[in-house]
């Protein structure tokens, strides 16, 4: 059941549905959340259960305030202080020492957590108002299509889920995941904030670390993945290929304004801002796997770094390892 996030009714529904141990999704600024109260693990478990989603797969718990870190997590180093005051609430997950309570389901039966401030108005008044901690995933099946609205979480799992509906994600992709759990400070999962804004704000350069020890959420080979097939094109590839496709069952995503595309090409074109490709990537994505198209073809955005995580996003989508 879809219902405004902002309403005081739903927040209220939404808070005693998560005291009693049941599920709500919400909305975040990267992605819309399938929410469960952090500290009970039967609550967990119905997160996995509905998601089908592998226990060994580690969770992310969204909290309300700063006030909440020293609740969930231990030993907590001073860069860890200085990006949160920096970047929170906002599109960063930092990964912690947990503090002894916090349920082992939710870390994977690991030593580290993974906590995060959502900048998400509804959100925010939320988790204020329950005044703990909630572990949210990303609301849809294991390894598909990530959901930017509140009708891409109930197409996905379902009516009988509450969904608050804070409107389409303003970010669009998941956050960027940082290691502060021993000394050195590394980034386990690109996002839109990306490692230049982190070094920036430390002062030391920060990079990237997807071998890490660590087990992250979206580390499986393939992810936010569409129903359809999805390949990765060339522009060149693109522009001279696309007319002899099956345009009845194939879809394409392109930033470029160059190919003259046919009226009977199912086209989404996005935008060639990183930033703004990102926001309705997922979008496009949804749109195009229920138009029934048994392939996508997405033409490959330029290999800067500032288009780093939607890459990232883009070959997870497609099963290919981005090196």
């Amino acid at each position: 059941m879809i219902v405004d996030a902002y309403l005081p009714a739903a927040q209220a529904q939404a808070i005693a549905l998560l005291t009693r141990g049941d599920l709500v999704a919400i909305p975040t600024e990267t992605v819309y959340g399938l929410a469960a109260d952090a500290s009970q693990a039967t609550a967990v478990a119905k997160i996995f259960a509905l998601k089908q989603r592998p226990t060994s797969n580690p969770l992310i718990v969204h909290i309300g305030s700063m006030a909440q870190l020293n609740d969930w997590a231990v030993h907590v180093p001073h860069l860890a202080y200085r990006l949160a005051a920096a970047f929170w609430p906002g599109p960063m997950t930092l990964i912690l020492k947990k503090a002894p309570w916090v349920p082992r389901c939710v870390t994977a039966g690991q030593e580290t957590i993974a906590l995060r401030i959502p900048n998400h108005p509804a959100a925010l008044a939320l988790l204020k108002q329950f005044n703990g901690g909630v572990a949210a995933p990303s609301a849809n099946l294991y390894t598909q299509l990530s959901p930017t609205t509140a009708q891409h979480v109930e197409h996905s799992l379902g009516s009988e889920l509450l969904i608050l509906d804070g409107g389409p994600a303003q970010i669009g992709i998941e956050s960027t995941i940082i290691d502060c759990s021993s000394g050195e400070v590394s980034i386990l999962r690109p996002g839109m904030l990306s490692a230049e804004m982190i070094s920036t704000v430390l002062g030391q350069r920060v990079n990237y670390h997807a071998a890490s020890e660590i087990k992250r959420p979206g580390s499986h080979y393939l992810h936010y993945a569409p129903q359809a097939d999805c390949q990765l094109l060339t522009h060149e590839r693109l522009a001279t290929e696309w007319s002899v496709m099956d345009l009845a069952t194939t879809g394409f995503i392109t930033y470029s304004c160059d190919i003259a595309w046919s009226s009977a090409a199912k086209v989404q074109r996005l935008s060639s801002h990183p930033a703004e490709y990102a926001r309705d990537l997922y979008r496009a994505l949804h749109h195009l796997d229920q138009q029934r198209c048994a392939r996508i073809l997405v033409e490959l955005p330029p290999t800067t770094v500032a288009w780093y995580a939607v890459h990232e996003r883009l070959h997870k989508a497609a099963g290919l390892s981005l090196g």
